[in-house]
């Protein structure tokens, strides 16, 4: 296999972790007796440009499909985040109605729908029918398509350059990275800006949050490697923040390199030299990743084992992704997790994917109350809890498995 960005042989492992469905393939009651597709799971790391990225099996397409069933609008800490990212954007760059805000993976309309409220033109790009169909509801235009440079050139034709482009979460979302990032210097005005949201490589190796890999993250991104691949889509960087979102999140600006006027901050240089002084221009600083997985792996099968022979009942909460990739890799079925809880209609009824675990209503935790709940979407983990509280007047303990097992009375 050759790099997605710079085509150098790949032969530097991060983490293999066997083999998996689609993390997002939920299965219905007429799917689960039918096989399903597994595919290797393995991080190579090109030495040449340091991008970590998944090797080449399971396709876009039967990835993102019609029943794709990730809605980003069912947690309230991240509409609360992405709430106070159109603020901030609208003040910093003097949005108002004679501008455009164009979306890309623009999901259920989570952000956009804020973006309208303020009364300022935008688009949503969405290739997935379910959540555009939810974002449209939202009264959220949206184009069903993917997004790179043959639709960004079809756009501006049409007189539909942007002001200001977001792109949360997708930018690992995509097998032709350097495809995609060219679109956003196609569909950019002269002095537009688009702004990505990623899982720092950094932080996900530092705080050992394997369960972020999975086949719907083709990439896992430094700044620098970040960087390398914008500068070669005609892009550049000038500004960069740290969020605690995904467990440790960039936020990386960027505007046309031929025409863009925003200075660059020191923030992205001082980043820069960080990620070097870790090591992360080295193959040694990725080595050791495995053994790390593989500890919590074992840790946390050890747990659900030893909570079944003392006869006590766990439960599961989220059914994120990220727990998908924890579930399959550690082996857990339903005889050690019966059940996951979630607030998510278009998942509940179904079941998750390899595990094969039933996705159920929070109504079904208040009638089993299970002795743990293991909460799989670590990251919103206080949200979590917060709203299960009620759930500690039977004596439950909430557990998560990532960085490392942790049991919360």
């Amino acid at each position: 296999m050759k790099c997605r960005h710079c085509a150098a042989p790949l032969g530097l492992t991060l983490l293999d972790l066997g083999s998996a469905p689609p993390s997002n393939a939920y299965l219905t009651a007429q799917t689960l007796h039918a096989p399903e597709k597994w595919f290797p799971l393995r991080v190579l790391v090109c030495e040449r440009c340091w991008l970590a990225q998944t090797e080449d099996f399971a396709r876009a397409n039967e990835l993102f499909d019609a029943e794709y069933a990730y809605f980003s609008g069912f947690s309230t800490s991240w509409l609360a985040h992405c709430e106070r990212y159109v603020g901030d954007m609208a003040e910093r760059f003097a949005l108002d109605a004679g501008c455009h805000v164009v979306e890309v993976a623009a999901n259920d309309g989570y952000l956009l729908q804020y973006v309208k409220a303020r009364g300022i033109p935008c688009t949503g790009i969405e290739p997935t029918a379910s959540t555009a169909a939810a974002a449209r509801a939202k009264g959220v235009p949206v184009v069903e398509d993917f997004f790179g440079t043959r639709l960004a050139q079809a756009l501006a034709a049409q007189g539909r350059q942007s002001d200001l482009m977001v792109a949360n979460n997708v930018l690992a979302h995509v097998p032709d990275i350097n495809d995609f990032a060219a679109g956003f210097a196609h569909l950019l005005k002269p002095q537009g800006v688009a702004t990505f949201e990623f899982p720092h490589l950094m932080r996900l190796v530092a705080e050992n949050q394997f369960d972020t890999i999975y086949h719907e993250h083709f990439s896992y991104l430094s700044l620098g490697t970040a960087s390398r691949i914008f500068a070669a889509a005609g892009l550049a960087i000038f500004d960069v923040e740290e969020l605690p979102t995904h467990g440790g999140s960039l936020r990386v600006y960027s505007q046309r390199a031929d025409t863009g006027q925003q200075p660059r901050s020191g923030r992205v240089d001082a980043l820069l030299r960080r990620e070097a002084d870790a090591g992360m221009l080295g193959a040694a600083w990725y080595a050791g990743f495995q053994a790390r997985a593989d500890k919590v792996k074992n840790d946390f099968l050890a747990f659900l084992l030893q909570m079944k022979r003392e006869g006590k009942r766990v439960a599961a909460y989220g059914a994120a992704a990220k727990g998908n990739t924890l579930l399959n890799y550690a082996g857990v079925r339903p005889d050690l997790i019966p059940f996951v809880v979630d607030r998510n209609p278009a998942k509940q009824g179904k079941f998750l994917p390899g595990s094969r675990i039933p996705i159920v209503g929070e109504e079904r935790l208040k009638e089993a109350k299970p002795d743990g709940i293991v909460i799989l979407p670590w990251n919103l983990c206080e949200e979590v809890m917060a709203q299960l509280a009620y759930a500690r007047a039977w004596g439950a303990r909430f557990i998560t498995a990532v960085p490392a097992l942790e049991v919360t009375p």
